[in-house]
């Protein structure tokens, strides 16, 4: 086991716990019901299982999938395809999940940059795409030719135009550098307090509030695309109720089963690496609901690096 410094608070799967970490995974051989699967982790190859999950039982699918890309997964590599082959990989599994989708359903799909330009087509072929949100990845490597790649997308679709969208629920608490007083001298559209002013701002297309896990933050793991559990809530409250269900087919390490359980909505994760699976029971097994997720403070979103005003504001 890898030694690490006293305040890596990166998760640990002992050996001694693995086997017991798996069993509690399930796997799929025939037609299940909705309650054989609610909250559960499915430790299996996505295409082996997803004929078996009911119809029509999805109200959100937020998928992050291999992008495009030579990367290494647990004991697996994903091999860089060309665009045509990629799409083809893209839409096999795709186009399996609809069926599972809810009328009203939402989808969130994650993507880099050149990915983004071969699942749009696709995305759009099957549902209606509402918009890209391009988030900033503060994280990755420099060029010297060229810029440095620090974003990505995530599109947002949905199965139809009857859909849920919570946009309150997704504000983001931003500090006013400027603010501007009527003629009455009160704040306008701005709270002014004892800590400082404050005001909170309708969610755009544009992230840059989301900070990449890290070694010192309890959510972090050794997965190599982890996404933030503040990421994902923000898709999870904009897009759910609670008691909704939610599918990951590419579940990781569980961000999403996770998120999901702390913002009391029922989950499903499919993942097919054992490391993984593992991560993603022992992160769902410390989790609970009205758990903390860095970044929310009282309700809201607050800004990145932003941790000293939410400690003062307690």
């Amino acid at each position: 086991m890898t030694t690490r410094a006293p305040r890596n608070r990166t998760l640990v799967v002992k050996e001694a716990e693995k086997k017991s970490l798996l069993a509690k995974t399930i796997q799929l051989d025939s037609v299940v019901t909705t309650e054989q699967i609610i909250n559960k982790i499915i430790h299996q190859d996505l295409m082996t299982c997803i004929e078996y999950i009911p119809e029509k039982c999805i109200d959100l699918l937020i998928v992050d999938p291999p992008y495009n890309l030579n990367k290494k997964f647990g004991k697996r590599v994903f091999k860089k395809k060309s665009a045509e082959k990629y799409a083809v990989w893209f839409e096999s599994w795709l186009s399996k999940i609809i069926r599972c989708l809810k009328p009203n359903a939402s989808i969130y799909v994650c993507s880099d940059w050149k990915t983004s330009g071969i699942i749009e087509p696709i995305l759009a072929k099957h549902f209606t795409v509402r918009n890209r949100i391009t988030w900033e990845r503060e994280k990755g490597r420099g060029a010297k030719n060229n810029w440095k790649n620090c974003s990505e997308d995530v599109w947002f679709c949905t199965v139809s135009d009857d859909y849920y969208f919570n946009v309150d629920a997704v504000k983001l608490k931003k500090r006013v550098i400027a603010p501007y007083r009527d003629n009455a001298g009160k704040p306008k559209d701005w709270n002014e307090t004892e800590k400082g002013n404050y005001r909170l701002t309708h969610p755009s297309n544009l992230w840059t509030d989301i900070s990449i896990p890290f070694w010192s933050m309890p959510e972090n793991t050794d997965h190599p695309t982890q996404k933030a559990e503040k990421m994902i809530a923000k898709l999870i409250l904009a897009s759910t109720k609670e008691g909704d269900f939610i599918l990951d087919p590419f579940a990781g390490s569980g961000s999403t089963c996770v998120v999901s359980k702390k913002l009391n909505r029922n989950f499903c994760g499919i993942e097919l690496e054992d490391e993984y699976c593992q991560m993603a029971v022992k992160r769902v097994d410390n989790a609970h609901i009205g758990g903390k997720i860095q970044g929310i403070h009282e309700g809201h979103f607050w800004e990145r690096n932003s941790l000293s005003q939410q400690k003062s504001s307690k």
